[in-house]
């Protein structure tokens, strides 16, 4: 009996030792064969252009995008056809989002647009079901209530449908103009000569940031707007 209990005590003793040990390690801010820590990802970034632009459109934005450390393969930048209706180019929009998740096993997208692909936008996610796959929504100068400006060009239905009380943004906007768990953000400025009133991107809901002066196509090269919408997506 006696030698069963002296194994047990000295069992017992390695226990209490290697346990000292382990927190010894950790308190000098050592590590027990953890494994090394991956590097951080992102939620996957989508760029909608928006009137008469094209994904080049967002070549800076990109870059400074992957100068504060995400990679190439994060960003991505959706191609339409300006001139048709926005819906058909929202579905084009939802089943480019559905491509990008599946490429990248992501649940989410954030979005990113631009003048009128605020609109497209807006379709996608408060009419064809996508707010549950965007987990951030950015809108640069978007054409969220649209732009008196686009009387100029009421050849294209795009346009038609971009003319302030138009059936479409009517019905885009009609209820919760920011549904869901999506988070919501706008930037609008009185100097953008596009965007007409210039009032017109903000959204009930989101957080609307005012900029003091910035052109339409300002916003797409300014370091500063670009960092406070990286900052946004990653909150």
């Amino acid at each position: 009996m006696s030698r069963i209990s002296d194994a047990s005590a000295t069992r017992r003793t390695r226990s209490a030792l290697t346990a000292l040990a382990v927190a010894g390690t950790l308190a000098l801010g050592g590590a027990v064969t953890a494994p090394q820590a991956e590097a951080a990802t992102h939620t996957p970034v989508v760029f909608v252009h928006g009137y008469a632009e094209s994904p080049s459109n967002w070549s800076a934005a990109k870059a400074s995008f992957e100068d504060a450390g995400y990679s190439a393969d994060e960003l991505f930048t959706y191609q339409y056809t300006w001139t048709q209706s926005n819906k058909t180019s929202a579905q084009g929009l939802a089943d480019y989002v559905k491509q990008v998740r599946a490429t990248t096993g992501a649940d989410q997208v954030d979005i990113v647009n631009h003048s009128m692909g605020g609109m497209v936008t807006d379709w996608y996610i408060n009419k064809l079901g996508g707010q549950p796959y965007v987990k951030h929504m950015a809108s640069l100068a978007g054409a969220n209530h649209g732009s008196t400006k686009a009387s100029s060009c009421q050849i294209y239905t795009s346009c038609q449908e971009m003319y302030p009380g138009s059936s479409f943004l009517t019905t885009v906007n009609s209820g919760d103009e920011t549904p869901g768990n999506t988070k919501y953000a706008t930037w609008y400025s009185p100097c953008d000569n596009m965007i007409s009133p210039y009032t017109s991107t903000k959204l009930s809901g989101a957080t609307n940031n005012y900029v003091a002066c910035e052109t339409h196509m300002g916003y797409l090269s300014d370091a500063a707007i670009l960092k406070a919408v990286r900052q946004f997506l990653t909150t």
